[in-house]
């Protein structure tokens, strides 16, 4: 048994000096404080890669879900008129809005709820009885129902003066003017972050390239391919992007879950239901994930395609 643990103790001293080797005669050195500014600088951009492009995807799909509650519901608006009662031309267009098909339901509101909508904008504590406040009919439409609104509110206007009908196609397409609006800044902001990315790693190259400049040119006199010495460049700065990409991905995931969970716990107040209103749960779905993944990768291999491009036409101007 002791000579057995002596072989072992001797193979694994011979496979430590050989990695140690293998590490000495590399033509890029593993370690140092170059390449640990630049995972630094990647992990940076990555960081604010990640985000962008996480808060256009949640952005996105809070600006889907409300488009698809607006467009699920409508508004009847009743004038109050001096010689009509507004409580029977209620009943009334709430009635014939019931009858039109593709409709669920038509909620008519009260005079106080009415006034309560205006609260936030006129104050609370006000009397509002002198006012000709506007009576409304919410419209519930059925899933995947169609209703002519033309008709409907051609119909509410002639049994019904002073009715009018709206069915907030101008609010969805500013939700969808604003969506898009956040996407092309988004995607902005995410090219700048490459660009600058791209820069940073030329740059890394270039140093490291001088660093072991008589080692390149001695390779490439004596016939060494351009392929093996740009393969050697390409290796050392694809891990170094591998691993900036991953340590951004996870900075940027562990926000998203802290905001999320701060949201969570601000759910409760009118602030929170507001943000939650606004820009969703914060929660990271597979989309999300996928993002954050295809980022972190696709700037692994950036970084080792730029430092091959580098490296190969400095080789071409040695030729």
């Amino acid at each position: 048994m002791a000579a057995l643990g002596a072989r072992a103790r001797a193979f694994a001293e011979r496979r430590r000096r050989a990695r140690e080797a293998r590490r000495e005669k590399a033509l890029v050195p593993a370690a140092s404080i170059a390449g640990r500014a630049l995972v630094t600088v990647i992990a940076i951009m990555t960081f604010l890669a990640a985000l962008t492009a996480g808060a256009a995807i949640l952005i996105a799909d809070a600006s889907s879900s409300w488009r698809n509650e607006v467009s699920r519901e409508m508004t009847v608006q009743i004038r109050p008129s001096a010689t009509r009662d507004v409580e029977a031309d209620l009943r009334k267009a709430a009635e014939i809005v019931r009858k039109a098909p593709g409709v669920a339901s038509a909620r008519p509101y009260s005079r106080d709820e009415s006034e309560a909508l205006l609260e936030p904008w006129l104050g609370a504590n006000l009397d509002l009885s002198e006012l000709p406040v506007p009576r409304l009919i919410v419209v519930t439409l059925r899933p995947g129902a169609y209703l002519d609104a033309t008709a409907l509110s051609r119909a509410l206007a002639e049994a019904v003066p002073g009715a009018s009908l709206d069915d907030h196609h101008r609010w969805m397409r500013r939700l969808a003017l604003m969506a898009n609006s956040v996407v092309v800044v988004a995607a902005t902001i995410f090219a700048l972050v490459l660009a600058a990315m791209t820069l940073a790693v030329a740059f890394a190259t270039r140093g490291a390239m001088a660093g072991n400049r008589e080692i390149i040119e001695v390779l490439h006199f004596v016939g060494a391919a351009d392929d093996y010495v740009a393969r050697q460049f390409q290796r050392h700065f694809f891990r170094l992007g591998l691993r900036g990409g991953l340590i951004g991905g996870l900075c940027a995931v562990a926000i998203f879950y802290l905001s999320a969970t701060l949201l969570s716990a601000l759910r409760s107040t009118p602030g929170g239901d507001q943000l939650e209103a606004m820009f969703g749960g914060f929660s990271l779905g597979g989309a999300v994930y996928g993002a954050i993944l295809a980022i972190a990768l696709g700037v692994a291999l950036l970084t080792a395609l730029v430092s091959r491009i580098i490296v190969l036409r400095h080789l071409r101007e040695l030729s």
